[in-house]
């Protein structure tokens, strides 16, 4: 089961060995309300931080809840609405104003580039650092090294969209140095020991690979599913997540306008939950409309036990 905690005990949580973290900047649609914001988080892993989306407050967000700006390197826009990226020229500035000189990826549907380059152009701003736009046209792999991959699957909302899975690389066994020493295995043999190898000696004895290992805990995941109406399509895409934010825009007795607006309700989220065998849900996008959000959890909880709020402020753990 995932680990939450506020914003007064992100630096105890970080500095453990964490594997994905989810720290909620913003978890309001398209107006601000009672204290909530536009859409924007941060995706911390062991070494990166990445931010997933950016609404027109994330930068005081970001200094309330004492995220370092300098430690994003790759920003995900799902779609063109302005509730998930008109923050995003005010960052870009920022960055410049601040001198900025590591190079910054972000990653969105087509015509991004275009509107931040205009913006940009207009008010005779340059960048100090480099900047890549990848366009997303459909589903995909957009960023993989050896300790994260990120995957991008369409959802389906008025107009292009994507979510974005972020999925842990590591090695199925773990080195037991004590071991490793005892049996005097040369280190340039220990990235076999990772993979399961067993070490054969000069003389021709094996000396097998559980002696030398143990087994690590498997890879973590977390799916950011951005706007959508109800599409079943995206479990094939977030199947088994260890953790998963869902849009719910709306109670469930308003399941005409969501899907009339290309939106979620809490039952469709959990159902998603539910068909996809994630372990835990997150509740977002909640609409203006309302104050109190508790019946938003009470109402997935009907469909999918393990079912949250997406508080900003909060940090989730995969």
């Amino acid at each position: 089961m995932g680990h939450r905690s506020d914003g007064r005990n992100r630096k105890r949580i970080f500095i453990r060995n964490i594997l994905i973290a989810v720290t909620i900047l913003g978890s309001n649609s398209a107006l601000p309300a009672y204290g909530r914001h536009q859409t924007s988080q941060i995706v911390q892993t062991r070494d990166e931080y990445f931010l997933v989306d950016c609404g027109e407050s994330v930068q005081e967000q970001m200094n309330h809840f004492k995220i370092r700006k300098s430690r994003i390197n790759h920003i995900f826009i799902s779609h063109l609405h302005g509730d998930h990226y008109f923050g995003l020229i005010g960052l870009l500035n920022t960055y410049a104003l601040n001198k900025r000189l590591t190079e910054l990826n972000v990653y969105s549907p087509p015509g991004l580039e275009e509107v931040v380059r205009l913006q940009m152009k207009l008010a005779n701003g340059t960048f100090t650092y480099p900047i890549h736009f990848h366009e997303i046209r459909e589903g995909g792999i957009l960023l993989e090294d050896e300790k994260i991959k990120v995957t991008a699957f369409e959802t389906k909302h008025r107009i292009a969209c994507f979510g974005f899975l972020f999925t842990e690389k590591k090695v199925p066994y773990r080195l037991n140095i004590e071991q490793v020493k005892k049996y005097n295995i040369p280190k340039e043999f220990y990235s076999h020991l990772h993979y399961g190898e067993d070490y054969i000696t000069e003389s021709g004895q094996k000396i097998s690979n559980h002696l030398l290992t143990t087994k690590t805990n498997p890879p973590k995941s977390y799916a950011y599913c951005a706007d959508t109406v109800y599409f079943e399509e995206i479990c094939a895409c977030i199947q088994g997540a260890d953790l998963i934010y869902h849009e719910s825009t709306y109670l469930q007795d308003l399941e005409d306008r969501a899907h009339a607006r290309y939106h979620s309700t809490t039952i469709d989220a959990a159902n998603i939950a539910r068909k996809a065998n994630v372990k835990r849900l997150l509740l977002g996008h909640f609409s203006s409309m309302y104050e109190n959000l508790e019946p938003f959890k009470k109402e997935a909880q009907t469909i999918f036990e393990n079912s949250d709020l997406a508080i900003e402020g909060a940090t989730f753990i995969a």
